[in-house]
């Protein structure tokens, strides 16, 4: 009878999250922040099982620790990985789950920047031990994260390739909770890729693990907000630009808050000012007065299906180093139809128009204008 009576008052002090993504969803669609999509809430009730078990578990932990209480633990729930195209709204769910988790131990983190970190640990760890990185690996994320949130997922690397199977049959062995968001169904993931057979038993450790949830949203909702502005190249840089250049940043992200970025690219790191999900914030100083090429561009215009560039100059002929790098950059992002924003001092006509391949630029010029197209907007983003 204690036993009860002490789960009952620990039970009240502790809140109920049963409904509560519903209600924060159709709070963000009241605010205006998103539409209702029926698709979006089938997904969300997928979380919202995770989010109880969650928090069923913390109740359970919590109850154990303050009365020693000898009751069973709650039944193990599955991770989430979450699949679909773009702009259709899987980081959006995501941030929502993340921010309502009532726990202490989570991250959520790019995969991009996550294999970063996991390719480091690695690295410092085989300079000074003997023992299996990856094992030490998934201990010490373990020790501090009970749930894990990775934005993004795509492996295109075999050395990631190789790494994911060991790493999270580890973590999942040790109880760590998992979501995931890709592009991606799990059995076409690494398409092609050297070794692919044995990448496949990190695919089949995914579905086991994991529910795989496809969220087929009929709108691409990158595309509503694209056409709801007034123009995706907006000049000039008066005191508007940066207004605009964080409503835009808002609009795509759902108001996610500056979070930097980070890619590996050649044994480089190149540094984006926020990254959230597939959506990108930086700006010229950041990419083209850094000595960066053309790998570097490419792997951003892989990762990205939107970018949002900030305070292009214009151009004068002691800046032709500059001017190549943007006429690289802008390139990249058209091979692979990323979606264009960016603010600039002058139209694109006026960008560049003295100076050292003034009529390569010409090339650069007709590309910017046709990024600000419908058909071009509608386009497909080639990524990973």
């Amino acid at each position: 009878m204690l036993k009860k009576i002490f789960q009952q008052k620990t039970s009240e002090q502790l809140p109920d999250y049963s409904g509560l993504l519903k209600k924060q969803y159709n709070h963000q669609v009241s605010q205006n922040h998103i539409q209702h999509d029926n698709a979006q809430l089938s997904a969300l009730r997928h979380l919202q099982t995770l989010l109880d078990y969650v928090g069923a578990y913390s109740r359970y932990h919590q109850q154990s620790v303050a009365y020693k209480l000898l009751s069973s633990p709650p039944e193990k729930c599955q991770s989430v990985y979450l699949f679909g195209d773009v702009g259709r709204g899987k980081s959006m769910l995501m941030a929502l789950f993340y921010d309502a988790c009532p726990i202490e131990q989570k991250k959520r983190v790019h995969f991009n920047l996550f294999m970063l970190e996991v390719h480091a640990f690695t690295h410092e760890w085989r300079q000074h031990n003997d023992t299996d990185a990856i094992i030490a690996l998934a201990k010490k994320i373990r020790a501090s994260t009970s749930l894990l949130c990775l934005d993004e997922f795509h492996v295109t690397d075999i050395a990631d390739a190789m790494i994911l199977e060991r790493l999270f049959s580890k973590l999942f062995q040790l109880g760590l909770l998992v979501v995931i968001t890709s592009n991606r169904h799990p059995d076409d993931l690494y398409q092609g890729g050297l070794q692919r057979d044995q990448f496949l038993i990190f695919t089949q450790l995914l579905q086991k693990e994991s529910k795989v949830i496809e969220l087929v949203a009929k709108e691409d909702y990158r595309l509503m907000h694209l056409h709801a502005l007034e123009a995706t190249y907006y000049f000039p840089l008066d005191a508007h630009a940066n207004e605009f250049v964080q409503q835009c940043y808002n609009e795509f992200t759902n108001f996610a808050a500056l979070q930097t970025g980070f890619l590996q690219v050649l044994g480089r790191k190149v540094t984006l000012s926020s990254v959230q999900g597939d959506i990108a914030l930086t700006s010229f100083k950041e990419l083209c007065m850094q000595p960066l090429g053309s790998a570097d561009y490419t792997e951003i215009a892989r990762e990205f299906s939107t970018l949002i560039i900030a305070d292009i100059p214009k151009l004068s002929a002691d800046k032709r180093n500059e001017a190549k790098r943007f006429m690289t950059l802008i390139d990249a992002l058209y091979e692979h139809k990323v979606k264009l924003i960016c603010t600039a001092e002058v139209s694109a006509q006026e960008l560049y128009t003295q100076g050292d391949g003034v009529f390569e630029f010409k090339r650069t010029v007709s590309r910017l204008i046709e990024m600000q197209s419908e058909a071009y907007l509608r386009s497909k983003h080639i990524g990973h």
